[in-house]
């Protein structure tokens, strides 16, 4: 169980081939480990003991409350869960580094898109591609627990993608994004979009190694949800209120929406548009141009998640 979110260890995340072909990703917690001494195995303590013994082949075992004896207090347990989260996030923000060096030295642009499901980031990548044919080389990594149907939009572009599936997985994290990345093998100079999983909660936490993070939400989602998710706008560069075009029939105060937005992200920017008409993607594809060299955006910058800890 994972201590940030609590999705599964043993989500059974797998990463596609450019051609399809599909590959399953061990979870840590099924991959092959060497142990000191043969299986079967006798342990030199009595498993009849009132509490449970501490290790299980060198992990630890975390203990429910109310089972905890006198020398693993509630309070101990806490300091052990916090230690355990920030372990996770450490481990997460050194592949993301790995990452960003990697795509910054090839000179790649990388933008993680993040929404909740059916904000409209598949439609929004799909009209991007075709808009910007013949001005940039794009890739594009899928993310999603289930299926490759975003990645067969994507596909019909002509551009190539890879696909992750997390299975109980809520999120992408730096090391599906460093299998992913060596799959696709991306061109030097180019642009890549990472899709991730439809969720407005965890994949704010986990840094990638992208260049900017950009929030897609809808106008059919209410004009409340930087209110009621700050930490995905806390991390934003951008935010795209999509689905302008159905304005005139929901009830949707962009002005206040973006109000609260910059209440707790005061540099973000935010863009207003259409990815079915195409009504305002031209300020999104500006965006694009403009947006800084990976290695200049990189510089200053601290880890994303980091910041986003409470």
């Amino acid at each position: 169980m994972c201590a940030t979110c609590g999705c599964g260890d043993d989500a059974g995340t797998r990463v596609s081939d450019l051609d399809g072909t599909v590959h399953d990703i061990l979870p840590a917690a099924a991959a092959p480990h060497e142990h000191p001494h043969p299986h079967p195995h006798e342990h030199p303590h009595d498993h009849g003991h009132p509490h449970d013994h501490e290790h299980d082949h060198g992990h630890p075992r975390p203990q429910s409350p109310g089972t905890a004896d006198a020398g693993h207090s509630p309070a101990a347990e806490g300091r052990t869960l916090i230690s355990l989260e920030e372990n996770l996030l450490a481990k997460n923000d050194l592949l993301a580094a790995r990452n960003r060096g990697w795509l910054e030295g090839r000179g790649i642009q990388a933008f993680n898109v993040m929404s909740s499901p059916g904000a409209g980031k598949t439609t929004l990548l799909v009209r991007t591609i075709r808009e910007l044919a013949g001005e940039l080389v794009i890739g594009v990594i899928e993310g999603d627990q289930e299926t490759s149907l975003d990645a067969d939009r994507i596909r019909s572009t002509g551009r190539p993608v890879i696909q992750i599936n997390t299975g109980a997985g809520c999120h992408l994290d730096a090391g599906m994004l460093q299998r992913a990345l060596g799959a696709l093998d991306p061109v030097p100079g180019s642009t890549l979009f990472i899709e991730n999983v439809g969720n407005l909660v965890c994949p704010a936490l986990f840094d990638l190694g992208e260049s900017a993070r950009v929030v897609v939400i809808s106008v059919t989602e209410g004009d409340d949800k930087p209110q009621k998710y700050p930490h995905m706008f806390l991390a934003a560069d951008l935010v795209i209120i999509n689905k302008a075009d159905l304005l005139p029939y929901v009830e949707f105060d962009v002005e206040r929406c973006v109000r609260q937005a910059r209440l707790l992200n005061p540099g973000v920017d935010v863009l207003t548009l259409s990815a079915t008409t195409g009504d305002g993607m031209d300020g999104w594809l500006e965006w694009i141009r403009k947006n800084p060299h990976p290695a200049a955006a990189a510089a200053g910058s601290a880890p994303r998640s980091g910041g986003l800890r409470v």
